[in-house]
């Protein structure tokens, strides 16, 4: 298992629910998300940063 620094870029939504949602969601997708935090918000565009930690299950060889 490794752990791993990451950063996307999330829609912001209309209720902090459906925000975080959107955040577990998009982080699953590149592992198990072991803390994060919204970073930046660009009110322009309607988006939010977000930086994570993430670990990854390392396939067997």
């Amino acid at each position: 298992m490794t752990t791993h620094f990451i950063a996307a870029e999330i829609d912001l939504k209309e209720s902090p629910v459906e925000l975080q949602q959107a955040v577990e969601a998009e982080l699953s997708k590149r592992g198990e998300p072991l803390r994060w935090a919204v970073a930046a918000v660009n009110t322009e565009r309607q988006t939010a940063l977000v930086e994570a930690v993430v670990t990854v299950q390392e396939p067997q060889t």
